[in-house]
């Protein structure tokens, strides 16, 4: 990228995040700890006004999530303030502050500092279908009354269920097994219910593949189409005009994008100092579509896998684009009318940006049920009720390994299970080699066990992956019991 163009960029976020007045190609001190507290304010907001939590229960388990965050509440120095009023929720921390605001069935939304307004319109989300109570499982709540078939151990979903909740440090949110398309087991802890929204994170990438599926299903998308990214076709020796949708997909953009962690070198080519470009949307009041196709190429596209926030962002650019556009409709109502609707899920919540765009790779919530039922679309290979609502190909491209990737990983915005070339076991030994899934910070997971029939959701408070680092062990334990429980034959460790 050429120093122009970065400083118009860096001015541009300093705009939005800083105010016009101190609108700057670089930041400062206090900028950089604006953005150290913009998420604690949009998780606590969410905590209390999308998933209408206990506000104790919300701030320990998935705001003060770490020993740092922790330490600093308690002794004072960050502190917090609600505006029930306006539903606003500020947080603070030595004369810096940083705020976020709820605005109805778009979520809590990180706001700039020199107003409480976003550059949207914020829109209801109004859905179709009949009362969920009366309406029968998986297009309403209503369960059968009739006992489980006699080839399905009760007794070790039993102990699934109570080995995922042993600890309460653990702070486990949800566990539901469907087998056959019935649910067979369910649970929930930490304060958590049914219908509560739960923080999914990143099995929000997992919902954008689907929304660009259902692009494909409608003949608007071709999977391995260069991706109709404007930017990326204003010059002919522009190298991302070679990235495909399917690239994206996958995430092998190689893109420019500094990853996840916050090692120097990440933080040295960040465009904002102190902030990865993968967490900025979760920080900075930008536009994450406009930033992430903004970047240029370091990798020729289908070389390089990495887990970046870039590429589903830019899929999320598409899609808007795509509705709005091709389709002429709204799009901040389109999932609901053509996924939600169709599947039963009647609320599924999709915070955006300061400008409407859908965070879904982080600031999306969703009850356990809801995420069985995505679960189940993939599990029935794109078919609901008699409709093709997904490409049968493209269910198979998403739980196929990206040849990009070092290890047989990573699918379509979907983890694998799959073995290496030596035969040794996936990321999960307790789970057949067929599984896949949507997964999510803090051990929130959708896994898709074709082989079984089986869909298990199990969903976690953020707190508990700092404050309890084992309690994957009990997690994987779990799941295997529940294989187990609908195929006798099956033993972990593989």
């Amino acid at each position: 990228m050429s120093v122009s163009r970065a400083s118009v960029l860096i001015t541009l976020f300093a705009m939005s995040m800083f105010g016009s007045e101190t609108a700057v190609a670089q930041t400062s001190s206090p900028a950089v700890a604006r953005l150290t507290l913009a998420g604690p304010a949009k998780r606590y907001c969410s905590g209390i006004w999308v998933s209408e939590r206990e506000r104790d229960e919300a701030l320990y388990n998935s705001v003060l999530w770490d020993e740092q965050l922790l330490r600093e509440y308690e002794g004072g120095r960050l502190d917090f303030a609600i505006d029930e009023d306006r539903r606003i929720v500020s947080a603070s921390r030595d004369g810096v502050s940083a705020s976020a605001r709820h605005f109805g069935d778009q979520g809590c939304v990180i706001l700039r500092p020199e107003t409480d307004q976003p550059l949207f319109t914020p829109t209801r989300v109004v859905s179709a279908l009949p009362d969920a109570a009366s309406t029968p499982w998986p297009m309403g709540d209503a369960l059968p009354d009739t006992p489980l078939p006699s080839d399905v151990d009760t007794a070790l979903l039993d102990e699934a269920a109570s080995t995922f909740f042993a600890r309460e440090l653990d702070r486990r949110a949800a566990f539901i097994v469907v087998h056959r398309g019935r649910i067979v087991k369910e649970a929930y802890g930490s304060g958590a219910h049914a219908d509560m929204q739960l923080e999914s994170w990143s099995m929000g990438k997992s919902m954008t593949a689907t929304f660009i599926g259902r692009l494909i299903q409608k003949g608007l998308l071709e999977l391995w189409q260069p991706a109709p990214v404007p930017e990326w076709q204003l010059s002919p020796d522009d190298p991302r005009a070679q990235i495909r949708i399917a690239d994206l997909l996958r995430m092998s953009s190689g893109l420019r994008f500094s990853g996840g962690g916050s090692t120097p070198e990440q933080m040295a080519a960040s465009y904002i100092p102190g902030q990865t470009d993968h967490r900025l949307g979760y920080t900075a009041p930008i536009d994450i579509f406009r930033f992430s196709a903004s970047r240029d190429a370091e990798y020729p596209p289908n070389t390089v896998g990495r887990y970046r926030n870039s590429d589903p962002w830019t899929l999320g650019y598409i899609v808007r684009r795509t509705v709005e556009n091709e389709l002429g409709e709204q799009y901040l109502t389109w999932p609901q009318r053509e996924l939600f609707d169709k599947i039963g899920i009647r609320r599924f919540m999709m915070e955006t940006d300061i400008y409407g765009n859908f965070i879904l790779t982080g600031y999306n919530f969703g009850t356990a049920r809801h995420w069985a039922r995505l679960g189940l679309l993939y599990l029935q290979r794109g078919m609901w009720n008699g409709e093709r609502l997904l490409p049968e190909q493209f269910v198979d491209f998403v739980q196929t390994p990206a040849p990009a990737w070092d290890e047989p990983v990573y699918g379509g915005l979907f983890w694998l299970n799959t073995p290496d070339e030596a035969g040794r076991g996936g990321r999960n030994p307790t789970l057949p080699p067929d599984a896949y899934n949507a997964a999510g910070a803090g051990d929130q997971r959708t896994y898709i066990i074709p082989s079984r029939d089986l869909v298990i959701v199990v969903m976690s408070h953020r707190a508990g992956a700092s404050f309890a680092r084992d309690r994957r062990t009990r997690e994987f334990e779990a799941l295997g019991l529940a294989v187990q429980a609908v195929d006798p034959t099956w033993r972990t460790g593989r």
